[in-house]
């Protein structure tokens, strides 16, 4: 497969509520240069209620992606007719959400008579933190941890991933935001929750930590968030002056699966450096706690910058431009609305070449 490199990339991600476009400039064999980027989120507008309404987030999109692009392309300092591939989010994701991506890029392809390259959501995470100010190198053990996802993959190159371990049930974000509904907390709740678990005490409630000693390295939260319920209810009038307890216990629950099966995973790949991505990433809990138990093994961790732990449009141009210099894939002029809602990233594999 040709590798091609020298590129400039524009990156469209909708796979939720977030509108993020981006554009990148591949150099050579080194990591893709992020030129500029711009992100509107919906969550103002989903607040009322109490989480993403798929409608109306496809309307959104529809409304922000075009203002958005001609708002990079400005700060760029760049045309439309300079970019030389469309990158968009494929998969996974709402449906309708990722058409809006994936048609303004077809159209704006077939317009400038310029390739398109669909993206793996997860995998533009996973390769994030390479735009960090502290880039991992490859091989590494990569902890995806968000809202829809919580899986540990071996990463030993562009599109050289292996499922180490997944949830069976809820995520991890999932089992944050769940939780933080049960308490009565604002939407988005994970945030909300771990804001409030600041002023708490984490032993205060003995809560479970499923499949902790499973013997292997998946998870499961959907019974955290049950044992949260209970104790919730049992709690009945004083839930109010212990909720900030409740919260540091949940996430304290959270946390010790998250950082024990990494360092289980890292011990048992023999690999030396980790990678943290998604939305539950920038969690400071989990960062403090990975940080401590790493550095006592000498084990280096890298995250996205904070800005970039949510869905975003860079991390998009950046696993196209990655892709494309691997001689991974290749930019096609083929401008199908090929959506993948559901798709493995172990599945990868099966994308077009």
């Amino acid at each position: 497969m040709e590798v091609q490199k020298n590129l400039l990339v524009l990156g469209i991600e909708s796979s939720c509520d977030e509108t993020g476009v981006a554009l990148v400039q591949s150099q050579g064999s080194g990591v893709p240069a992020l030129l500029a980027h711009a992100l509107h989120s919906q969550i103002e507008m989903h607040q009322a209620y109490g989480g993403v309404v798929p409608e109306l987030a496809s309307r959104d999109h529809i409304r922000r992606v075009l203002p958005l692009t001609t708002g990079v392309l400005n700060e760029a300092g760049r045309s439309l007719a300079e970019v030389d591939v469309v990158a968009y989010t494929r998969g996974p994701g709402l449906a309708g959400a990722l058409l809006v991506g994936a048609g303004v890029a077809c159209a704006l392809g077939m317009a400038l008579g310029k390739p398109v390259l669909g993206v793996h959501h997860l995998e533009g995470h996973l390769l994030s933190p390479f735009l960090s100010a502290d880039p991992p190198e490859f091989p590494f053990v990569a902890l995806l941890v968000s809202g829809g996802h919580t899986q540990l993959m071996r990463v030993d190159g562009v599109g050289r991933y292996e499922l180490l371990g997944e949830t069976i049930d809820d995520a991890a974000g999932e089992a944050f935001d769940k939780s933080a509904k049960l308490m009565g907390l604002g939407y988005p709740g994970g945030p909300a929750l771990s804001r409030l678990a600041q002023q708490g005490d984490p032993a205060a409630f003995k809560l479970p930590r499923p499949l902790l000693h499973s013997g292997n390295l998946d998870f499961s939260f959907a019974g955290l968030k049950t044992a949260v319920l209970t104790q919730a209810r049992k709690l009945g009038d004083e839930l109010e002056a212990r909720k900030a307890d409740l919260a540091a216990s949940t996430q304290a629950a959270i946390v010790e699966v998250l950082v024990k099966k990494s360092l289980t995973a890292l011990q048992e790949t023999g690999l030396q450096r980790i990678v943290v991505a998604g939305g539950v990433g920038a969690n400071r809990q989990l960062r403090e706690q990975l940080d401590a138990a790493c550095a006592k093994r000498r084990v280096r961790v890298h995250y996205p910058e904070l800005h970039l732990c949510t869905d975003n449009g860079a991390m998009i141009a950046l696993a196209a431009a990655m892709r494309l210099q691997a001689g991974q894939q290749q930019a096609i002029f083929d401008y199908a609305f090929d959506v993948k809602p559901r798709w493995p990233l172990n599945a990868i594999g099966d994308t077009p070449p």
